[in-house]
């Protein structure tokens, strides 16, 4: 079971959040918080797998409350998601230690795989804000990049999508086969690559 702490200052938000979560068998909501200062506490106090973060809220917004939970759990998963897909709000996030970034107009099945991948160290992204991760690691790259030897045809088609911002799902769709399939060449590729994250691998995409 999948732990998990929603923290937004809409309560309609949060409302919607949780009846998409509570619908899932593998996710509990622990706790909501409505601003970062509520958050920090209640990641302390109910120790979640994955907070589901906000950025823009009162007092203590996000990007802070980030920091000080990842300060005093490490291991928490903090997965964003915003209004707000600007380098601005993006960038400041992950510095601060967010694993993930999706926007609020992902679709449910999207944000269900984000807090799922999440939870399993994975940095799932919107396919806009990946997209210009990896334009922005490509342009300020300073060295050429290493060809991938060893991967096969499936997984270089996988490796392909993965670019493309595309989640598991979507891939699954698009190669028709399984998504549990598509997570097996993923770690396969990871692991081959030497690849941390979606991120990692988009960028030896386009390289």
């Amino acid at each position: 079971m999948i732990r998990v702490l929603l923290v937004d200052d809409q309560q309609m938000i949060r409302a919607g959040l949780r009846m998409l979560c509570d619908a899932q068998p593998d996710l509990e909501v622990v706790g909501e918080a409505g601003d970062g200062r509520e958050a920090v506490t209640l990641a302390a106090r109910l120790a979640p797998d994955v907070v589901v973060m906000d950025l823009r809220m009162p007092g203590v917004d996000g990007i802070t409350a980030i920091g000080r939970i990842l300060a005093e759990r490490p291991a928490t998963r903090v997965l964003v998601l915003t209004t707000f897909g600007d380098d601005d709000h993006l960038y400041p996030a992950l510095t601060a230690g967010a694993i993930g970034f999706l926007l609020k107009d992902a679709p449910p099945d999207e944000l269900l795989d984000g807090i799922r991948r999440a939870a399993t160290g994975d940095s799932p992204f919107s396919q806009e804000v990946l997209r210009r991760l990896v334009a922005r690691a490509v342009s300020a790259r300073t060295e050429a990049p290493r060809p991938v030897a060893g991967l096969t045809d499936r997984e270089r088609d996988v490796l392909d999508l993965v670019a493309e911002g595309l989640s598991n799902t979507e891939i699954a769709e698009r190669l028709h086969i399984g998504v549990t399939t598509v997570k097996t060449h993923i770690t396969s590729l990871m692991t081959k690559t030497g690849a941390p994250n979606r991120v990692r691998l988009a960028l030896i995409a386009r390289g």
